[in-house]
């Protein structure tokens, strides 16, 4: 989250609402690490006396074409999230601004208002967003870099069965891959595949001519009705998998996408796969959780089966245990995405930075507040175990003092002490 229909109901509420307005006032959080490349201070005074031509979104990017360069860009990450004062704008796991709250939120980091008063925000409260100030977004990385959107450029099938038999890589990991087709995400990727009836680890290149049709279809369908329905959950069709993927407590209705609880029909019952594991269903068949393509993976065993020689090699293997490969998608989305190297580059900074705790901290935990913090960003996430603290292991043990046997030589460290000792007495006599 946000996935390809989250950013496009962003765009499409910014098209309806702002196309041809005046900025007549801008405020840019002074936050460098989602303000990328610029101060705030020349960003606000580049964009005030503007007018807004267009909105444009390629993948889960985003950018506001103004009626002369340099034009604001937004990579929304996990949680980056537009909102228009005043109009409904999809809401999604993350996003965390409710109405009651201020406006502009504490979130903010990038806010105008129009020469008609309206008033637009940009807010990320987990900071994994990147809000950039560029000539031509299209011609710089992470928009530069990103393969055909799966929206607006479709492959034909000929071309999406010709690509997917030269990638030996599993399904999962190449639709999650930006540079291959952009704009899917985990729950997207865990839909289409669901739909197509296709294991997410089966090789790209094993799959036959009516699997790759099958998938092409899934995708196109999936991604046209959540765009249609502007990314709505409620309004997504009963039998989808999305909806029996994100509960906490069987038995309660969640809300994770924003989505009004009264909106559900009473009947609907979330299963939490971290609490109940092997007791989540959809249409009555069991969901089992795996990790594929780098994120917690959302599957049915009995419908998405491993076919050909992967049913061999499969057979022994621990299941849900690959490795923590990242892959070229960003998250979100939704899911801790195990970020992408065109986004969220703040979790290897996080890593790094936790790596040069171990070396120097001599077995100290780190503080309460501290821990807190980097908690936070992956508390809710699909894959829980992306930033997951390992402080169990940095512990030094203390050895617990024993009676020195006889014969057994004193560390030098206590026969130092000793000397110390009697020399402080001598000085004191």
């Amino acid at each position: 989250m946000p996935e390809l229909p989250e950013v496009e109901a962003a765009r499409k509420a910014v098209e309806d609402n702002c196309i041809g307005k005046k900025i007549t006032k801008c405020i840019v959080a002074d936050d460098s690490k989602v303000i990328d490349g610029v101060s705030h201070s020349d960003f606000e005074a580049s964009v005030v006396g503007k007018t807004i031509v267009a909105a444009r979104r390629k993948g889960k990017n985003m950018w506001l074409q103004l009626d002369s360069p340099p034009f604001p860009s937004f990579q929304f990450g996990m949680a980056g999230a537009i909102y228009i004062k005043g109009v409904a704008v999809t809401k999604y796991k993350r996003s965390a601004v409710n109405d009651e709250d201020e406006w502009p939120s504490k979130y903010s980091k990038f806010f105008i208002q129009l020469d008609d008063g309206l008033e637009l925000s940009f807010t990320d409260k987990r900071r994994f967003a990147r809000v950039r100030l560029l000539k031509d977004p299209t011609l710089v990385p992470p928009i530069s870099e990103l393969g055909p959107d799966a929206l607006f450029e479709p492959m034909t099938l000929d071309v999406f069965t010709e690509r997917l038999h030269k990638k030996k890589t599993e399904i999962k990991a190449l639709l999650l891959d930006q540079s291959y087709i952009s704009g899917i995400g985990n729950w997207v990727a865990d839909e289409v595949l669901y739909q197509a009836r296709i294991h997410p680890r089966q090789i790209a290149s094993s799959l036959s001519a009516e699997n790759c049709s099958t998938l092409h279809k899934s995708i196109k369908e999936v991604i046209q009705f959540a765009v249609e329905v502007d990314a709505d959950c409620s309004r997504f069709p009963l039998e989808w998998l999305f909806h029996s993927r994100w509960g906490k407590k069987p038995g309660k209705i969640s809300v994770e996408v924003g989505a009004d609880s009264s909106q559900y029909p009473t009947n609907w019952i979330f299963h939490s796969r971290e609490k109940k594991p092997g007791k989540a269903f959809v249409d009555g068949k069991k969901i089992d959780f795996i990790t594929a393509g780098g994120r917690t993976t959302a599957y049915v065993p009995e419908l998405q089966k491993l076919s050909g020689t992967q049913v061999l090699k499969e057979t022994g293997k621990p299941r849900g245990k690959t490795s923590k490969k990242t892959s070229v998608d960003d998250d979100n989305n939704d899911d801790i995405e195990n970020p992408t190297k065109n986004e969220d580059e703040n979790l290897g900074s996080l890593k790094s930075k936790k790596e040069t705790g171990k070396a120097g901290a001599k077995g100290k935990k780190p503080s309460k507040r501290k821990k807190t913090e980097e908690s936070d960003n992956d508390n809710d996430n699909d894959d829980g175990d992306a930033g997951a603290d390992n402080d169990d292991s940095d512990q030094v043990e203390k050895k617990k003092p024993g009676k020195q046997t006889k014969g057994e030589k004193q560390p030098k460290k206590s026969v130092q002490g000793s000397q110390n000792s009697r020399s402080t007495r001598s000085k004191a006599k």
